[in-house]
Formats: structure tokens, C-alpha cells, sequence
């Protein structure tokens, strides 16, 4: 079935999410925020979707790369088309990026569903319907309330406990906040937490790369004292050595690598180098829903977990489709935001969760996003 066009629209939509002067989101004042949503058709008239920034997949990337690459091609070659654009990004000047490659990819994946009438999750895999949720905090704050302190944190997981989370995970402080980042502070937050949620429910941090090799061991060892369950990210990734310096000392699980570049072939060195105890790819940081799964695959071979990093439809979809993954990744959450309130450009959330804590993987075809394109139409602010 060949590609006949690939087209972009971009259109705006409200949100209480504000990002701060590194890039952490908080909650904020409503703003109207920018959203791009990929379409490629096919000769049939079948379409597959994929949201992005609008930067990923602006005009000169489009008509640079990707109308060259897919136009014309069978879009069930999702494979040769993928290697095809990885071939171009080499000379891009970095213009064709990792995630700019997830997005086509996303969208021939829902092509591929919406076409045959099933789940992405069931084409890839199959292994579940639902998986248990962890709630994923947003960084820490200086919001009255917010998460501005330990007890804050405490406070919030005990609500997150009575919506029927098994599991949290913290991302604390980090610059711009006054204090940060600092190790105690951090620790504190987390034992803050373990004493309000109890010995039962599963807790993570994600050290979010700051630190040094010192001050992340000390973390470990605190977080070992507190029955976490992993320790992510606390120092820099592109220094594999420093990690697997961590992991030779830590009893405490070291998960990664969550935003290394390479693809699946940076994680295959971290696997062959034992820098880590438990291997971590998203979608959109390795480039796709195939490579995620190459490393899933990968870990697996070594009897490794795979936890699969971030929320949404396409990171929904791997989940569904491997066995060694314990958790889905629901947030980012924080006490003045709802989760649960449906973007306005969906009908229905992409991942719903029950009360006992468990996400329910659509049986929509593709990827299961209900997209409400009434809206993005009236709010629709350039297409090409």
C-alpha cells in the first residue's frame, strides 16, 4: 500500500503546564501551548497519526527528509523506511532528529492498525492488557503547597496511594529552585515519602543526571536504607563508566540509560559493559517503537527488565507487548494538576487507570488515541 502524502497540522489547545528556565515543567496559569499532529496517507485513503512538537517536524524537515523518504514507498515497509531516514541524518546537520523519527515511525505503526483493525500492542506483541501504573511526580518546586518540601511530597503520595497508585516515583529539585540541587534535600523528600506510604508501595527516584559519582552513592545508600526499587539517572549518562562504577557498589537497582543518544545501540553497550542493572528506552529517545522494542528484546536475551520510559500511546503500546517490564509510567503529576482531565485535543484519555492502580490498553485500532479533530480543525493554526 504506498505512501501518497504526508502533511502537518499545527494547532493550539490549553494547558496548565508552564516549563521552567531549564526545561522541568510545573503547573502554571492556563496558556494556549502548540501541538503538531503528523498524517500520512495512503492510496487506500487510510491514515496513521502521530502528535509531536511543532519543531520536531517543521516544514524544512518534512519536505528535507521525510516526504523524500516516504513518498511513494509501501507503508507496511516500516523497517526500510526507518533505516532509510536514519541514513539522512548523518548529513542533516542534527535537523533530522531521534524523535523527529519516532514521530513518522508512531504514525506508520497506527497506519499499520488502523488499517488492519487492531491494536498496535496486539501487532507488536501481545503479551498484556493492562499493567500497574507508578505515578511519576513532576521536579520540585517553590509553590506554597506544591512540592516545595519534603513533608509536600509525603503529603502527595498519600493522595496518590488513596487514587490507587502501587507505586511512585520522584523526580525532586532542580535549577532553577533556590536550593538545588542537593543530595540531603532529596534524600529527606524520599524518606518523607517512605513514611507515608508504608513499606508496601514501590518507590523510585529519578536522580535527574546532577550529581557526582560521591553524591550519587550516597543517595543509593540512603535509598537502600528506604526499600526503593530503582535509582535512575543521577549523574550523566554519556559517562558509562561512572555508572557502572555506581552499580558495582549499589544493592539497590541502577535504571538506565534514560536520555543517552544511540538508540538501541547505546543500550546494547550498556548491556555488554554491566553498567546497569535494569535497561530503560522510550519511544521517542531511541527513535521508535521498533528499536524501543530492539531493546526490550535485547535485555530480555541477558535477563534483564526493560522499564520503558515516559507516558503516552506509543510507550503504551511497547508495554502491552513485552513481558519484562513490571511498570507504565503515568505523569508527570503534581498536586495542582489533574491527570485524568482529557487534553482537548482527544476524546478520551490514551491511558485510564483504575482504581486499583492498573492502566487498560485500548482495543482501538492503531495506536488507540481518540483524536478529536473537530478541534484541532477550529483551532487549527497552519498546516503544510
Amino acid at each position: 500500500m504506498r505512501i501518497t502524502a504526508v502533511n502537518v497540522q499545527v494547532f493550539s489547545y490549553p494547558t496548565r503546564r508552564a516549563v521552567d528556565s531549564a526545561g522541568h515543567a510545573h503547573p502554571g496559569d492556563v496558556t494556549q501551548a502548540q501541538m503538531a499532529l503528523l498524517r500520512i496517507q495512503t492510496e487506500d485513503g487510510h491514515e496513521g497519526y502521530a502528535f509531536g512538537a511543532p519543531e520536531l517536524i517543521r516544514p524544512y524537515v518534512l519536505d528535507g527528509f521525510v516526504r523524500k523518504v516516504l513518498v511513494g514507498q509501501n507503508a507496511f515497509d516500516r523497517e526500510k523506511i526507518w533505516h532509510d531516514l536514519a541514513h539522512w541524518q548523518r548529513g542533516s546537520a542534527s535537523q533530522l532528529t531521534d524523535r523527529a523519527l519516532a514521530l513518522v515511525e508512531q504514525a506508520l505503526w497506527d497506519w499499520a492498525g488502523r488499517s488492519l483493525g487492531v491494536p498496535v500492542h496486539k501487532l507488536i506483541g501481545g503479551f498484556r492488557d493492562k499493567v500497574p501504573a507508578y505515578g511519576s511526580t513532576m521536579c520540585g518546586d517553590e509553590l506554597p503547597g506544591g512540592l516545595a518540601t519534603p513533608d509536600d511530597y509525603g503529603r502527595f503520595a498519600e493522595t496518590l496511594v488513596q487514587r490507587g497508585y502501587k507505586a511512585i516515583k520522584l523526580h525532586t529539585w532542580m535549577p532553577p529552585v533556590s536550593f538545588a540541587p542537593s543530595p540531603r534535600i532529596d534524600v529527606q523528600a524520599c524518606a518523607a515519602v517512605r513514611e507515608a506510604v508504608g513499606p508496601d508501595i514501590a518507590l523510585m527516584l529519578d536522580g535527574y543526571h546532577w550529581y557526582s559519582r560521591t553524591e550519587a552513592l550516597y543517595i543509593g545508600r540512603e535509598l537502600e536504607k528506604l526499600d526503593f526499587a530503582w535509582f535512575e539517572e543521577p549523574m550523566m549518562e554519556e559517562s558509562a563508566e561512572s555508572y557502572a562504577w555506581l552499580a558495582g557498589q549499589l544493592d539497590i537497582p541502577v535504571l538506565g540509560p534514560e536520555t543517552l543518544s544511540g538508540k538501541h545501540l547505546s543500550r546494547a553497550s550498556w548491556v555488554k559493559h554491566d553498567v546497569c542493572d535494569i535497561l530503560r528506552a522510550g519511544v521517542a529517545g531511541v527513535g521508535g517503537i521498533a528499536p524501543c522494542l530492539k531493546v526490550a528484546h535485547l535485555a530480555e536475551s541477558f535477563g534483564m527488565d526493560c522499564e520503558i520510559h515516559g507516558n503516552g500511546a506509543a510507550n503504551l503500546a511497547v508495554v502491552g507487548a513485552i513481558k519484562n517490564c513490571t511498570w507504565y509510567e503515568r505523569g508527570l503529576l503534581h498536586p495542582y494538576l489533574d491527570y485524568d482531565e482529557v487534553p482537548a485535543y482527544l476524546n478520551r484519555l490514551v491511558d485510564p487507570m483504575d482504581n486499583d492502580g492498573f492502566v487498560h490498553l485500548s482495543d482501538s485500532p492503531g495506536l488507540g488515541e481518540d483524536i478529536n479533530f473537530n478541534f484541532i480543525e477550529t483551532n487549527l493554526l497552519k498546516s503544510f
